[in-house]
């Protein structure tokens, strides 16, 4: 089931805090070395929002210009990473699952980049893998 809007989250020290007004486009763990390293996670959660349903309270974030045509935002303060956006995907903004208020609401749907995945992570969930 996807999040359920308002969606709310924030950074760790509480600088930066979102407001989204729509439902995700989808909903995935991806599993890419550059997710890997910026998160130093075997895989990173994410959604993906419609550019322009969502706002920023509090303290806008900072950005890394991780690769041509790619950013990562995050706070300055404790740098808790918050969303990525990219080229590639125009118009979408995504957002890490574990900086929702409720991350327990949030219901992967598959995982993407599964060749690039760790060979020491083992999931059982039964998610479609591309």
């Amino acid at each position: 089931m996807p999040l359920t809007p308002p969606i709310t989250g924030r950074c760790l020290c509480g600088a930066i805090r979102y407001r989204i007004a729509s439902a995700p486009l989808w909903q995935a763990h991806c599993h890419c070395e550059s997710c890997r390293r910026a998160t130093s996670s075997p895989f990173t959660s994410f959604f993906g929002i419609r550019d322009g349903t969502f706002t920023w309270e509090g303290e806008a974030p900072a950005t890394y210009s991780s690769s041509p045509g790619t950013w990562r935002d995050f706070c300055p303060h404790c740098g808790s990473p918050m969303t990525y956006r990219s080229d590639k995907f125009p118009n979408e903004t995504h957002f890490y699952a574990a900086s929702l208020d409720d991350p327990a609401a949030y219901e992967p749907t598959l995982h993407v980049h599964t060749a690039e995945m760790l060979p020491w992570v083992h999931l059982n969930d039964g998610l479609p893998r591309r």
